[in-house]
């Protein structure tokens, strides 16, 4: 890894970090994401808690935001991921926490892409302001 690309990386690794939490369903097996509006600031370091409290697997898949974010690290049960993250499958009962730090500001779109979500309701938008 070139010098500039770790400093810069260490420098966002050390920001103070915001806990947000996003439902994937709920326990009634509603397909929405709860909340399904989620809004974050250019150069701010998150710590996004995702959870499937339903009985069925749920995806998290939001590509174009992924690309605008530096992802510092996907925790899973005992196994942390890094790199490039595009979508998250959450089983029944799962939890992820994804910390990250939004690079890029726009608007960008949210879908739970199993067969049948997106059209029953589970997408939402996804803000990143500068």
């Amino acid at each position: 890894m070139p010098a500039a690309i770790a400093s810069a990386a260490d420098y966002l690794s050390r920001q103070p970090v915001t806990e947000i939490t996003v439902s994937l369903g709920d326990e009634a097996g509603e397909l929405k994401f709860f909340p399904n509006l989620l809004e974050f600031e250019s150069g701010k370091r998150y710590k996004l808690v995702l959870k499937n409290p339903s009985s069925q697997k749920h995806y998290f898949t939001a590509k174009n935001f992924a690309d605008a974010s530096w992802t510092q690290t996907v925790e899973a049960g005992n196994v942390e991921i890094k790199g490039a993250i595009y979508e998250l499958e959450l089983k029944p009962g799962a939890r992820a926490e994804w910390m990250f730090v939004p690079m890029k500001s726009g608007t960008y779109n949210l879908r739970g892409t199993v067969a049948g979500h997106t059209e029953a309701g589970m997408m939402g938008k996804i803000t990143i302001a500068s």
